[in-house]
């Protein structure tokens, strides 16, 4: 796919070349950048600010009110969310997509909840892409009906969009069985970058923490991410380095009431950490990072460790398995997870060093965000170029 974009990039004469003006790419379906709250908004913000380097003209749009600003170069345009309850967010994506039908080339959607709408910028001309994340339908935090929702709405965006993105071969293998006749898919990586903490020792100390001394877990406190299965392997294993949870705990249902109730001297709820140095003390200095998604595409926590050289301790899944290649320990039960955790534990620090810089490698060669902007680069030139082009000379 690589050299597939970049033959194409150099075949196709750029937009700005044949209309005298920058291409325009509209950026929708995350809360706003600079990053403050998950993958979406870092993918927003990486893409965005990486795009508008290369003369691209690029508008995210974020929740909230007031007058457009500028970050990076990137024009943040802010919508007011309406107050419709569970439907507030479809609606959010709805105004955005209203909102931006004449004033970009490309409408890049990130998320198919709003599959529906999709079809509104595509009525005044312009493209529409969607990234569809994951399976959003089989995360089991929903309740059946969103469930169902979700479902409708994946077969919807496969015929109302012009392209579906995928960060992950698995994921795009995927759409490509189901919706043969649907929009095309490409496949384009997502990008890691970590903070270097030059002091890793004072911020563990704060938690009475040692380097290599602890396993650590950073996710949604959701049943997809294999929390209590994680938690509950650790507890059986017993062994003497604790296990550090990182994430928000505090929601008003089961599964996170079960997850405080287990707040020990082994198992340590730190809640969530936004203070980038602290999360990178926290995770260059795990002796491992256990990884329980098992519905997304590439997880932007997994690339994150991996950056930092952990050793991962993943779910048994293609999703890891694809971003892993050999180099992660996978687990398919918390029987297994008990072995691993002893495994690590037992491994020489030579066979460690060894297997932390052959995972760190594997991001350094395939999940660099210069590369990511430069592959997005060359499909919108490649589209949107050749779109231009056909219409001029007709």
């Amino acid at each position: 796919m690589r050299s597939l974009l970049h033959s194409t990039r150099e075949a196709v004469t750029p937009l700005a070349v044949q209309t005298g003006r920058p291409l325009r790419v509209a950026i929708l379906g995350c809360r706003g950048i600079p990053a403050r709250y998950g993958g979406f908004e870092t993918f927003a913000e990486q893409l965005s600010v990486g795009l508008v380097r290369q003369g691209v003209d690029v508008t995210v749009y974020a929740e909230g009110s007031g007058p457009d600003l500028k970050h990076d170069g990137v024009r943040v345009r802010y919508v007011r969310p309406l107050s419709l309850g569970p439907a507030s967010v479809v609606a959010y994506d709805i105004q955005c997509l209203w909102r931006a039908r004449r004033s970009a080339d490309v409408v890049y959607m990130l998320g198919y909840g709003a599959a529906w709408g999709c079809f509104i910028p595509r009525l005044w001309g312009t493209r529409v892409w969607v990234n569809m994340d994951g399976l959003e339908w089989a995360r089991s935090k929903w309740r059946p009906w969103v469930r169902a929702y979700f479902r409708l709405m994946e077969r919807v965006m496969a015929y109302t969009v012009d392209r579906v993105l995928a960060d992950a071969q698995a994921i795009k293998q995927y759409y490509d069985g189901r919706y043969p006749s649907g929009a095309p898919c490409t496949f384009i990586a997502y990008g890691a970058e970590g903070v270097r903490c030059p002091d890793t020792r004072g911020p563990l100390a704060r938690h009475g923490l040692a380097v290599d001394r602890y396993f650590l877990v950073v996710a949604r406190m959701e049943p997809e991410n294999h929390i209590h299965e994680i938690i509950r392997a650790h507890q059986r294993w017993g062994g003497g380095c604790p296990l550090v949870v990182i994430g928000d705990h505090t929601a008003d249902n089961a599964y996170c009431r079960w997850i405080r109730q287990q707040q020990s001297t082994s198992v340590l709820l730190l809640g969530p950490v936004y203070d980038a140095d602290r999360l990178a003390a926290l995770r260059s200095g795990a002796l491992a990072y256990v990884h329980g998604h098992s519905v997304g595409g590439t997880n932007p926590s997994l690339l994150e460790s991996m950056w930092y050289g952990s050793v991962v301790l993943a779910h048994d899944n293609p999703f890891n398995h694809e971003v892993l290649s050999d180099e992660g320990l996978a687990f398919a039960s918390e029987e297994a997870l008990v072995g691993l955790y002893q495994r690590v534990c037992d491994m020489a620090p030579a066979d460690l060093a060894q297997r932390r810089q052959r995972t760190r490698q594997i991001v350094l060669s395939r999940y660099q965000w210069p590369q990511v902007v430069t592959d997005y680069l060359a499909l919108l030139h490649q589209e949107v170029g050749a779109m231009s082009a056909k219409a001029s000379s007709s």
